[in-house]
């Protein structure tokens, strides 16, 4: 294994970017519950503490005796984080007059390994309700704003360090560098971790653990299955079949582009038109969550249908990626809520579970994509939900519908791209409205079906804002549709940000 930062998660809502900070910087990490750290890991050469929802001298926070760590490895400690190593060793820690929230100004910075590069006059960018009023002793300020003295310290004789702000956010116009100086300067980090590396020592492994063993492996046309599909198949070859069922509810030709995509890559696929087998049991339901359900568990039915004529099948492939494994379990070791694509399967089969990219980031996924020679569009491709355009249709599904969707869906996407904006967007999509409206079309009073347009801007899309797109483009794809599609008189833009509003409707 790699060289290895872990991140103790103390519940922050920025744990995650921490560790994707990290692995922008060449160096491989890993996210784990602030106590589960891994104590007799060799590979480990740094710490770093995430922030909390919690005060230090809250009865309900997150606590772990931070001495033993501090004794073997560096350790830095990110707002709370900082907090609860002054706190531990007799600091005081207190709420704020008002919150520190937002930007603020490094007005002193000190000469200190972790700061190296950095000077006063940095933006960084603060966010908590409580702040250190007092240093224990050998705890020494390195770096203040205008009103937060101790933005920053070092333990006199230590390897350890804390600083107030988050220097993870985008907005810490000199985190890069801090958390650079910190993996690399002070860990030691070789810097080595890297998409091709990645592939290299995958590969290896998973000829390893497989052998000559047969692999299945459940295709969405999603990313993350199909990169975990050649990767896989860079290591064994025909011994994996990879099924990917059309449930009907995929883009206008989608079934057959990719189709054509996956074999193009060389990957031995069974494509499934299982259609109206879905359409017939989602007739008459409305109920978002029983769509879900419905087309779950239909995906099951086909897959292990067809998975039960191969032969020899000992291990079930998935692309679960790194983010999915932080969110099945939260920092208590409780289950939230499962992320396995074909959740229940493993166990129905009595298969072994292969997940090759459960230690990636999604960017990282697509540069392991990227570097195994897969085509940008396959790479680049915009999420899509599981139960396709169901919950895009708000009501009960119909083929009529569906067809509706899709070709208003295809002009949209389509115009993006054309546009030079598909890139710009995170995730796009038409939305079939349960209402009509009157129209005119010609001579003739119409009574059809509405739309809505949604395309939002994200990172990592646990927020999102609606994405402005230029007004010139959405009256061209308004009236492209009224103009093609039949039965569809009505366009509007989703102006909603997450929150409050969800990406998805349903």
């Amino acid at each position: 294994m790699p060289q290895k930062i872990v991140i103790l998660d103390f519940g922050s809502q920025t744990t995650q970017l921490i560790g994707r900070r990290v692995r922008e910087l060449n160096t491989y990490c890993e996210i784990v519950p602030y106590n589960k750290f891994p104590a007799d890991d060799p590979d480990v050469i740094g710490v770093i503490l995430s922030g909390s929802p919690f005060s230090v001298y809250d009865e309900k926070a997150f606590k772990v005796d931070v001495a033993p760590i501090v004794a073997k490895y560096p350790v830095l400690g990110i707002c709370y984080g900082a907090q609860m190593m002054a706190y531990q060793n007799g600091g005081s820690v207190e709420g704020a007059p008002s919150r520190e929230y937002g930007r603020a100004i490094l007005t002193r910075v000190d000469a200190d390994s972790l700061l190296e590069g950095i000077e006063p006059g940095e933006t960084v960018w603060m966010s908590h309700g409580d702040t250190i009023t007092r240093l224990p002793e050998s705890f020494k300020i390195i770096a203040s704003t205008e009103d937060v003295p101790c933005a920053a310290y070092h333990v006199e004789g230590k390897k350890q360090w804390g600083v107030q702000f988050h220097p993870e956010v985008f907005h810490s116009t000199c985190g890069t560098r801090l958390l650079g100086n910190f993996v690399h300067g002070i860990c030691g980090s070789k810097g080595d971790w890297s998409a091709d590396a990645y592939i290299e020592s995958t590969v290896k492994a998973l000829r390893e653990q497989l052998g000559d063993d047969k692999v299945v492996l459940g295709l969405s046309g999603g990313v993350d299955s199909s990169v975990a599909a050649v990767l896989i198949s860079r290591a064994i070859g025909d011994n994996l079949t990879c099924i990917f069922v059309d449930h009907g509810l995929l883009r206008k030709n989608e079934f057959r582009q990719v189709m054509d995509d996956y074999r193009c890559l060389g990957l031995n696929v069974i494509g499934v038109d299982a259609s109206e087998k879905f359409f017939s049991e989602l007739a008459g339901v409305t109920d978002p969550e029983r769509k879900r359900k419905i087309i779950g568990k239909g995906f099951i039915d086909v897959f292990d249908h067809e998975a039960h004529k191969l032969t020899d099948v000992k291990w079930l492939a998935q692309g679960t990626i790194y983010p999915d494994r932080i969110e099945s379990l939260s920092i208590t070791g409780t289950t939230i809520k499962s992320h396995h694509n074909v959740g229940g399967l493993p166990e129905k089969m009595n298969l072994s579970l292969c997940e090759p990219l459960q230690w990636l980031f999604k960017d990282e996924v697509r540069a392991v994509g990227r570097a195994l020679g897969m085509p940008e569009h396959l790479i680049s491709r915009h999420p899509f939900p599981g139960p396709g355009l169901a919950v895009r249709i708000l009501g009960d599904i119909t083929p009529e519908k569906v067809r509706v969707l899709q070709e208003a869906d295809d002009i949209f996407i389509s115009g993006l791209r054309q546009w030079g904006l598909y890139d710009k967007v995170w995730q796009a999509g038409v939305i079939l409205l349960p209402v009509q409206s009157v129209g005119v079309m010609g001579d003739e009073r119409t009574y059809e079906s509405a739309v809505a347009l949604r395309a939002v801007t994200s990172t990592d899309a646990m927020t999102a804002d609606w994405a402005h797109l230029p007004y010139e483009f959405l009256a061209k794809v308004s009236n492209d549709i009224i103009n093609k599609v039949r039965g569809v008189n009505r366009v509007t833009y989703d102006i909603s940000s997450k929150p409050p509003a969800t990406i998805e409707w349903e």
